[in-house]
């Protein structure tokens, strides 16, 4: 019975310390890093009344009769479970996402926390402010590298430090030239004696420079025709020479019918019609002239026909038909017909106008390239007028897109004509020694050559280019780059600030031949830029930032950010082995592993958020749900204990 009233007691001794953990859990409901507390429970001592019996041939085995007497508690564990994360904008407030633990120190010995409420103290270490414990990591070189050999200590970011100034040693190009852009507008220099009038139009290649057009051979000529009149006054007196107001019939002809004009042989045939013998020789030039291509007109007394569209005779031609014409004694006209009479063709004869001739022009363009020297002749095509047949235009200039004409016709002779640059430009600061700046601008100037720009470096101040300053650049058919050259054998651009600081000398970065890492050649819009250039002016050390890593950037005041620090994390093969030691702290214990130092995310697998911090992990619902078990089995074995009491007492009085 004793046995009961102890099993009693010690139930409600270990369900008050299950309460005291409940208590402490829901303390630290708000407790940034804190991981919640469990009891769990064991079986205490156990008496036994008989052993356990072997099975034999005639009997079966026996079990053991023991009895418990009461409880005690197993383990009291820490549960690292991930709290949520709280946003609070503080950039040195760090909460850990995963495992790992923040490693502090007090000079003498090390702690670990989940708690990430840090700070700056005076001396600018990073601290936990509530402890004065120091943040420990790794701090960089000048050049921002944690190096391996670094040795792990106190965080102390040197706040208002200068950083000084780095002149520029290299730039980057990237993105696009448009292989198929031009801005080559054309315009007429001078036309020289080759009666060239208009100029418009766009180069296709885009190149711009001079084109020295030379203009040799002859124009066109028309066939024509003059005829040589055999009619007389109407007194048999010979016309030396015809007069507008004469007429037909006194002229001697007797027939105007019949009278036909064709055109390049045989193509159109038109007939001179409306015309009687009272018609003047005026009459006959309108009747004619209302033939499409032919023209009429007096010349020297005698009727002159030209085919309006000059070009070789074999193609275009006048032919009339036939004469019909008799002659007396004194040689005059008797009777016939207006080519007979008025042309003088003889009897049964036709007139032929068939002497015309083709141009022959040719026109060699030499282009000089803007900044270059002159390029081997080109032959460009000559235009011909459908209309006329005469050579008025010339194609083929820069490729072709551009127009050019003369009104009445071309003429041997020297032309120059000009075409603008197709350029695009790109530019950027640039630091000297001194850090002072220097705006630099790249132009790229399209080439004559496809696929090929020539670039130039330019300064807005009084900064003299002492080399490197051009050069060429080219691209596969791909669009992917071939190559980037100075001229002048340079390798790099080199130039004097004129401001007291040392030479320049920087490198021009388009990319790996062969890729697209760089610039581009292909058919799209002009994105070519300089991306960026190394160098900066003096800064001072202006705000900080941490990234998933605990790698502390510095922000400078010149706009260059530069690794500082890194905060390192520790991680344990047993994390509840861990001693509590007060404040949200841990420490080693001898069944909680050495700790494990590294770089949050990398040998470590938790990773940092700056600007938060770790909630609780305690489960408010859990713990009041604990909390209620808890207060049952005490209430049970307070039971147990006035049970065994009231027994002891009957047991007492039995002697009554």
């Amino acid at each position: 019975m004793m046995a009961s009233l102890f099993a009693g007691v010690s139930g409600l001794r270990n369900h008050q310390t299950k309460m005291n953990v409940i208590g402490d859990n829901i303390a630290n409901v708000n407790t940034i890093g804190f991981k919640a507390g469990r009891v769990t429970f064991q079986e205490a001592l156990v008496q036994s009344y008989k052993g356990a019996g072997r099975p034999s041939s005639l009997n079966g085995g026996t079990n053991p009769i023991q009895l418990g007497l009461g409880m005690s508690v197993a383990t009291i564990d820490n549960l690292f479970q991930q709290g949520g994360l709280e946003t609070t904008g503080q950039i040195t407030d760090l909460a850990i996402q995963g495992s790992g633990f923040f490693v502090l120190s007090n000079g003498t010995g090390r702690f670990y926390t989940r708690a990430g409420a840090f700070g700056f103290d005076a001396n600018s270490n990073l601290v936990d402010p509530s402890t004065g414990m120091f943040v420990q990591g790794k701090m960089a070189d000048a050049d921002g590298n944690i190096l391996s050999t670094a040795t792990v200590g106190n965080i102390t970011l040197p706040f208002g430090q200068q950083d000084p100034a780095r002149a520029t040693t290299n730039v980057n190009l990237g993105n696009n030239l448009n292989s198929v852009a031009t801005e080559s507008a054309a315009a007429l220099q001078t036309a020289g004696t080759t009666n060239i009038n208009t100029v418009s139009g766009t180069a296709v290649n885009g190149a711009g420079g001079v084109h020295t057009l030379t203009i040799t051979g002859a124009q066109a000529t028309s066939s024509t025709y003059i005829g040589t009149s055999v009619g007389n006054d109407g007194a048999g007196t010979p016309v030396a020479a015809l007069s507008g107001n004469m007429t037909l019939g006194a002229l001697g002809v007797t027939d105007v019918t019949g009278f036909t004009l064709s055109r390049d042989n045989g193509a159109q045939v038109d007939t001179v019609s409306g015309l009687t013998l009272n018609s003047s020789i005026n009459d006959l030039i309108t009747a004619i002239n209302q033939i499409d291509g032919i023209r009429a007109e007096l010349v020297g007394g005698q009727i002159q026909l030209t085919r309006e569209k000059a070009g070789s005779g074999t193609d275009y031609n006048i032919t009339s038909s036939a004469s019909s014409v008799t002659l007396n004694a004194n040689g005059a006209a008797t009777a016939g017909n207006i080519v007979g009479v008025v042309f003088g063709v003889a009897d049964g004869g036709t007139l032929a106008a068939n002497n015309g001739t083709n141009h022959t022009f040719v026109c060699n363009d030499v282009f000089t390239p803007t900044g270059g020297v002159a390029m081997d002749p080109e032959i460009l095509d000559i235009q011909i007028d459908d209309n006329t047949g005469l050579a008025t235009g010339i194609t083929g200039l820069g490729s072709g897109g551009v127009e050019i004409s003369s009104l009445n016709g071309l003429d041997a002779g020297t032309a120059i004509i000009n075409t603008a640059d197709t350029t695009h430009s790109t530019s950027i600061t640039v630091f000297d020694s001194q850090g002072g700046k220097h705006t630099m601008t790249i132009q790229f100037t399209k080439s004559v050559n496809p696929n090929e720009w020539t670039w130039s470096a330019e300064f807005t101040g009084n900064e003299i280019v002492l080399g490197g300053g051009s050069g060429m650049v080219r691209f596969n058919q791909d669009g992917s780059l071939l190559s980037f050259a100075y001229d002048g054998g340079s390798t790099g651009l080199s130039f004097d600030p004129n401001n007291g600081a040392a030479t320049v000398n920087l490198n021009i970065n388009a990319g790996t031949a062969g890729r697209y890492d760089g610039l581009t050649g292909f058919a799209s819009a002009h994105t070519a830029s300089i991306m960026n250039q190394n160098g900066y002016g003096l800064g001072i050390l202006d705000k900080i930032s941490i990234d998933p890593n605990g790698n502390i950037s510095g922000i400078f005041t010149n706009g260059v950010s530069r690794i500082l620090a890194q905060i390192i994390l520790a991680d344990f093969n047993n994390h509840g082995g861990l001693l509590k030691a007060g404040r949200s702290l841990y420490q080693v214990s001898a069944n909680s592993g050495q700790p494990i130092e590294g770089i949050a995310g990398e040998t470590i697998s938790g990773t940092l958020s700056s600007g938060a911090l770790e909630a609780s992990s305690v489960d408010i619902a859990q713990e009041f749900t604990n909390m209620i078990t808890a207060q049952r089995g005490f209430q049970a074995n307070a039971r147990i204990i006035t049970t065994s009491d009231n027994m002891l007492d009957e047991l007492v009085n039995l002697k009554r």
